[in-house]
């Protein structure tokens, strides 16, 4: 994949595998870890890939592809997400799990990283197919799965629905309850209070503590928002409701952008399931002119590689918090640590979602559920200590914080994996 600079040379936009691999063999150089640790946690321990027949609607039989992945279970049972995706693949599936072994071992959780992922276009499926083919997924992955092996959760269109129909599926399959198998699931089903918002309360935190840093405050700071599906319409509501001033959002159509402040909590009622409101209005900008916008704090919380080295010297933001994954390169983190912008890795303010997780299979384990404000308590406790970690390693070893977060994710899995007797 490769794009064109200003000169018109080409620059290839290297994959989210090879990056991830990249920036763990600098973490484990940096804290002096050998090249067999290296070898041990450049690739998942275990991938596994699957074939899906559904039956549709119209009585024809469509086979699905899925993925599952389990990167390091060192700490613990593995733990991820299932995204359901029409351009999700195998290589995308493994980075993800290894960024959610980062994220684990950021939080301090007993887990390394799963993820999985099935490739569909749900917005073209009917809710029977959803299900039988979130059923079908169930089965396939069903021998490497369970609350003491790997535990799936919600990712990109999937949702607690969707988790519901695959905790009934494995429960049918081993004959007994097993809510711990999987998590962001519904209340009644055994979900923790909080689930469904927690990555974007992650990042949000993360934005109150890096604002500490710069000495600005949330409230009427100005604020640019990409992306305003899940994540980034609750982000967008979270600092709104804050006092800060988001001055730009955007979806897959395109951008909105008011200098004075979005009317939020009006885009967020003309919103669909989608996260799609820019083609109700005229005058949208595109989502390279949003990110360029003059603004205090810029979220990307849509797709990856959207901050390169093409525009990141144009970026004129204070402060960059990662909500989606990957949406900055390599180089682009260079340039801008280079220009003294702050920018937060997605393994640290993607966290959230994660750590709720874990909370939701504690809670599940010993049969006791915390309040809402429990919950919230226990989130920001733990992220406002692995971001002040992070930070302070960062300043302390003069590296950018994306490679600061890495170092601490990967220190807590190479330590466990050494008294294991891996390497």
């Amino acid at each position: 994949m490769g794009t064109t600079d200003g000169d018109g040379k080409k620059r290839e936009i290297v994959s989210l595998l090879t990056s991830t691999q990249i920036v763990i063999h600098d973490a484990c150089k940096k804290l002096g870890y050998n090249e067999d640790m290296v070898h041990l946690l450049e690739e998942p321990l275990k991938s596994l890939s699957v074939r899906i027949p559904v039956r549709m609607d119209d009585g024809s039989t469509k086979v699905f592809s899925g993925f599952r992945a389990q990167h390091n279970d060192a700490l613990g049972p593995t733990m991820g997400g299932v995204r359901f995706h029409p351009r999700v693949n195998e290589e995308e599936v493994k980075a993800l799990s290894m960024w959610m072994s980062m994220k684990c071992g950021i939080a301090d959780l007993p887990f390394g990283g799963g993820k999985g992922g099935v490739v569909c276009n749900p917005r073209a499926m009917s809710f029977g197919e959803l299900e039988r083919l979130s059923r079908g997924y169930v089965r396939a992955i069903s021998q490497v799965v369970g609350a003491t092996k790997d535990i799936p959760a919600p990712d990109m269109y999937t949702n607690a629905q969707i988790m519901a129909w695959m905790l009934d599926e494995y429960s049918r399959l081993r004959q007994n309850d097993s809510p711990g198998f999987i998590t962001g699931k519904p209340l009644v089903l055994g979900g923790s209070e909080g689930r469904e918002r927690a990555g974007a309360k992650g990042v949000t935190i993360c934005i109150e503590e890096a604002v500490k840093r710069r000495g600005i405050r949330v409230k009427g700071a100005r604020v640019v928002i990409q992306g305003f599906g899940n994540a980034g319409s609750y982000i967008a509501k979270f600092l709104h409701d804050a006092g800060a001033i988001v001055i730009g959002i955007s979806d897959v159509y395109g951008a909105l952008y008011d200098p004075d402040g979005l009317n939020i909590n009006y885009l967020l009622d003309r919103r669909d399931s989608f996260g799609t409101v820019t083609s109700l209005f005229e005058g949208a900008i595109t989502n390279e002119e949003l990110l360029t916008l003059d603004c205090d704090i810029l979220v990307p919380a849509a797709i990856s590689n959207q901050i390169t080295a093409e525009n990141a010297h144009n970026i004129r933001a204070s402060i960059v918090v990662e909500a989606a994954n990957g949406p900055t390169t390599l180089e682009a983190t260079t340039i801008l640590t280079e220009r003294e912008i702050l920018l937060v890795p997605d393994v640290l303010a993607g966290a959230g979602g994660v750590t709720v997780s874990y909370f939701e299979w504690v809670q599940n384990k010993q049969g006791y559920y915390w309040t809402e404000e429990e919950i919230a308590e226990k989130l920001r406790e733990r992220l406002v200590k692995s971001f002040n970690e992070i930070y302070e390693l960062a300043q302390t070893r003069n590296v950018n914080m994306r490679l600061a977060a890495y170092m601490v994710g990967v220190r807590k899995i190479a330590e466990a994996s050494l008294f294991r007797g891996w390497v």
